[in-house]
């Protein structure tokens, strides 16, 4: 069922592009408020039956995720540099985006995330500020997300995380081998473990089964509809309203506006690369932290010649990503960590940024297991292991079972000079101008995963581990969790968004993704980018009613 079919001609109430953690809420928000939505997804409609087990396909290909031969992107480390041709991120690409394959970490920022700036003092080279937003602010919408979506987790267990309205609608996943080991290695150093709080059913809900623990998590789709993407939750629901179509392979390649100024719908290319254009009263705009300055920039006019919503410009500026640093121990006895999801206990013991370390940055740190046996026989063994013959087998035999790992997820300053724009020379598979990413790591990310990193090894070692290793931080290559280029704020000369994702420049104009961030406080964005989905779509129903969008 994809909804009504509505007219191009129409003008629809909203559009919608983008159907992944934002995008699918805003969607089931503003369809149950009474309003004609249209959304636009470039990748295909997915269901149960086409999800399977095969590794090759999703974790070396990445089967859902962006394909860089028709979607090719170029990267270089400063503007001095020629771009070249690179697979510089990843994000998922079909309805449900990132949210159906993603590790399901469902992490809330804490209360001095969003205030930062004002508690440590400005960051030389650096757009470090504070948020428009608070806890606060977010606090009802982080538990209304938790309970539409459906959230695993235990309320008041991590000593560090602020106020709660209510509990986790669901208790935490059971505890896996790592997680144990992980609890007793912390709790002997004095830290604070606690149940991981995942997008992953631990008991039915919702009309939908819990998780089977069948090992395939991260990086594939659930066939059991136990992970709470946006593709099994709150898009069914948007659907049965009766007002909401779903349109997927549909590639927008610009947002046009009028005379004065407003948007008047979307350019696109449906699945058999006809160009139409879609007639709306607001366009929302949740592409991700790539896609949707990408957008922006290809969508200038005489009236933006800049790029949409670009007055400021600062659209595509400020990009953050996936910090963080990873290391392995080898263990006595097998672990079979490759059974279930990846995450159960996690420390935020070292997430708040001290001044006595000598840099900004701070991290949370989880035990996990990242791989699957072809991935780990590629990259899952130390450096000094054998690369062929009788000893490796044994070493893969032995270390697959009783190999766990610890991720920490670190800080990515805000820095201007890490952007998003489009490649002079390089194009898409339907000539548009390719993503061209320039980024270069802040003196003070690095040292915090080089800290983060000691502390892993310490942790390790305390869990009993016979064997440590990890590769050093400077090999590591960010592609996710795309932040911060198309940042929120009260001030227009500063930021693109308002503190309810509109648009500073084009009044029925919306941009709600992981783009609006100002900070990325220590990653794990997609329950904050919710959140922050849930208010701005209350607020844009409020204006709707009243008249208010597009003056």
């Amino acid at each position: 069922m994809s909804g009504p079919a509505f007219r191009p001609s129409h003008a629809v109430d909203f559009l919608i592009i983008g159907s992944g953690g934002a995008g699918g809420v805003m969607a089931k928000e503003l369809s149950s408020a009474g309003f004609s939505v249209v959304v636009l997804e470039q990748g295909p409609w997915l269901k149960e039956k086409d999800f399977t087990h095969d590794e090759i396909k999703y974790s070396v290909r990445g089967g859902l995720m962006n394909d860089s031969d028709v979607q090719p992107s170029t990267f270089r480390e400063n503007d001095g540099q020629p771009a070249k041709r690179l697979r510089a991120f990843e994000y998922g690409r079909q309805v449900g985006g990132g949210t159906v394959h993603f590790t399901a970490n469902y992490w809330r920022f804490h209360e001095t995330d969003f205030r930062e700036c004002s508690l440590f003092g400005a960051i030389p080279g650096t757009g470090f500020a504070d948020w428009p937003v608070t806890y606060a602010d977010l606090e009802p919408w982080y538990t209304k997300a938790e309970y539409d979506l459906g959230i695993s987790g235990q309320g008041g267990a991590n000593p560090f995380e602020g106020p709660r309205s209510r509990p986790y609608p669901l208790p935490p996943m059971p505890v896996k081998s790592s997680g144990v080991l992980f609890e007793r290695a912390t709790r002997k150093l004095g830290l604070h473990p606690f149940p991981a709080p995942v997008a992953i059913l631990s008991q039915p809900y919702a009309g939908r089964g819990a998780c089977t623990h069948c090992g395939f998590c991260e990086i594939f789709g659930c066939e059991m509809r136990a992970k709470s993407s946006t593709l099994v939750s709150v898009i069914p629901v948007a659907l049965k309203t009766g007002r909401c179509e779903l349109r997927p392979g549909c590639y927008v390649r610009r947002i046009r506006t009028d005379s004065q100024g407003r948007v008047t719908g979307a350019v696109y290319f449906d699945s058999r690369r006809r160009e139409i254009f879609q007639r709306a009263k607001a366009v929302v705009l949740c592409a991700n932290g790539i896609e949707s300055p990408r957008l922006l920039l290809q969508s200038k006019s005489k009236r933006f010649p800049e790029g949409l919503a670009n007055s400021s410009g600062l659209v595509g500026k400020y990009l953050m990503w996936d910090n963080g640093a990873f290391a392995s121990g080898l263990f006595e006895h097998p672990l079979n960590e490759f059974k279930s999801i990846q995450v159960t206990r996690v420390i935020h013991d070292y997430y708040r940024a001290d001044p006595a370390r000598g840099f900004y940055g701070g991290g949370g740190i989880d035990a996990r297991f990242d791989f699957y046996p072809a991935g780990f026989a590629l990259a899952g063994l130390p450096e000094d292991a054998p690369k062929w013959g009788d000893g490796y087998k044994r070493m893969l035999r032995e270390y697959f079972t009783r190999t766990m790992s610890l991720l920490s997820h670190s800080t990515s300053l805000p820095r201007e000079k890490n952007s998003i724009t489009l490649d002079p020379e390089v194009k898409d598979a339907w000539g548009l101008p390719a993503a061209r990413i320039t980024f270069a790591q802040h003196p003070d990310d690095m040292a915090a995963m080089r800290w983060l990193l000691g502390k892993q090894r310490e942790i390790l070692e305390a869990a009993g581990a016979k064997k440590i290793w990890a590769a050093p931080v400077e090999t590591f290559h960010p592609t996710r969790h795309l932040m911060g280029t198309c940042r929120m704020g009260n001030d227009p000369k500063t930021s693109v968004v308002n503190a309810f994702s509109k648009a500073h420049d084009v009044p029925n104009l919306f941009i709600v993704d992981g783009s609006n961030f100002v900070t990325s406080a220590r990653q794990q964005p997609t329950a904050t980018i919710q959140a922050l989905a849930y208010r701005a779509a209350d607020h844009l129903a409020s204006l709707a009613r009243l008249g208010d969008l597009g003056r």
